[in-house]
């Protein structure tokens, strides 16, 4: 169990790595594609068919740019499809998700002083909030709220709020907004694989059949392109906040939540008619700016229970074999001399307001429930407490806390 410790962090750490790179790839052919887009201009000469041309110039060279609205009449014998990006990254991000907060899901995911619900219900609500999510979505495009693309994004918005609020009923708050950045990016990596991708296939058959394509098909994947443009850089956010307390653990985590996905409209709004114009309205940010100071406004109301009912949740066996464990009255020691200055629910190392990343470690109770966290921060590496902030965390403290864990890992 103690190299185990090791070993699955280091695979949390290789799928963490996959999905930022990832995300990477996906978000930056996204922008560039979208900047692309509205870009074009019409010239003379353009083959037929062609809707508009670019130059652009990177790396030395110079590249001529057309774009065919339906297809050309002759497919080129080498097609780049764009699809790769997108999978790899919910993949990435779904096994992100399973090893965080299933695996580790009575200490991340489930929050007792919400709902009562086993290990077993919070997975099942997790892995099902994904899919109806998604499957709502998709009905409500292909309903005739297609045709209304404004009233259609004033609907999804609605619908963000309510996923942001029923998601806090029953998670932790940082589960709550990394649920409610998954269930954003199912939608979108869903458009790229049900609609974007299968149309555009459609429209190759067609062509290498020596049929007409229907325009239809590219307006589609374009309706849905459009969403996946705006609800980016609010996934990022929630993607991020689990670093950030103030985001996750205040009374409303689930607005600022919802307010994020405004930020996302005004600052998409400002770059897409830039794109188009060269010139963006700048009141987006103004908006923008307003709205993250009611954001900064909501996050300084009281820290969510402020950590008054984290011994809400009785240790899970697992957990109690770290608090019955040989050398835990050293380890608590070591903990109460070096950490819970700032891991404290109420801090008093200065600079420092709230418990980093929400962790407490003040108890007993909180102890035994952070032992692995313990274990790889200031036990088998020294990430904690921070270079020359506790002259105290010896090379000899360290090894009565790997000690300790060893032993519990044991049991």
């Amino acid at each position: 169990m103690y190299d185990f410790a090791v070993m699955w962090d280091w695979v949390g750490f290789a799928v963490r790595w996959t999905h930022v790179i990832t995300a990477m790839a996906w978000i930056g052919a996204s922008f560039y594609f979208i900047a692309l887009d509205l870009g074009l201009r019409k010239a003379a000469n353009m083959p037929e068919g062609a809707t508009g041309e670019e130059w652009q110039v990177h790396g030395g060279g110079f590249y001529h740019i057309q774009k065919y609205m339906v297809a050309p009449e002759q497919m080129p014998d080498h097609l780049i499809w764009h699809k790769w990006q997108s999978y790899s990254t919910w993949l990435s991000g779904a096994a992100l998700l399973m090893i965080v907060y299933w695996v580790g899901g009575e200490l991340f995911l489930l929050d007792p002083t919400k709902a009562d619900l086993s290990l077993w219900q919070g997975i099942a609500i997790s892995a099902g909030s994904l899919t109806i999510g998604w499957l709502c979505y998709d009905t409500l495009c292909k309903s005739k709220l297609g045709e209304a693309p404004t009233a259609l994004m004033l609907l999804l918005f609605v619908i963000l709020v309510v996923m942001s609020w029923g998601y806090d009923q029953v998670f932790t708050g940082r589960a709550a907004l990394l649920h409610l950045g998954a269930f954003t990016a199912t939608i979108m990596t869903a458009n790229v694989f049900f609609i974007i991708m299968p149309n555009q296939r459609i429209v190759v058959a067609d062509l290498q059949n020596g049929r007409t394509p229907d325009p239809k098909y590219g307006k589609i994947a374009k309706l849905r392109s459009t969403h996946n443009n705006y609800l980016t850089l609010p996934v990022i956010f929630l993607m991020l906040s689990n670093h950030y307390p103030l985001a996750f653990a205040t009374e409303y985590n689930w607005i600022i939540a919802s307010l994020i996905f405004l930020t996302g409209v005004t600052i998409r709004h400002y770059f897409n008619t830039m794109h188009a114009t060269g010139k963006g309205p700048h009141w987006t940010w103004g908006v923008t700016l307003l709205l993250m100071i009611i954001i900064a406004w909501l996050s300084t109301n009281p820290m969510l229970d402020s950590y008054d009912d984290a011994e809400a949740r009785a240790l899970t066996p697992y957990e109690q074999g770290f608090a019955a464990a040989d050398g835990f009255e050293e380890a608590y020691d070591v903990v109460l001399g070096n950490c819970s200055m700032c891991h404290a629910r109420e801090p008093v190392w200065d600079g420092i307001h709230w418990p980093p990343k929400g962790v407490v470690l003040e108890t007993a109770s909180d102890v035994a429930r952070h032992a692995k966290s313990i274990f790889l921060h200031a036990g088998v590496t020294n990430a904690m407490p921070p270079p020359n902030a506790i002259e105290t965390m010896t090379p000899e403290n360290r090894d009565i806390l790997v000690a300790w864990y060893r032993d519990g890992a044991a049991r």
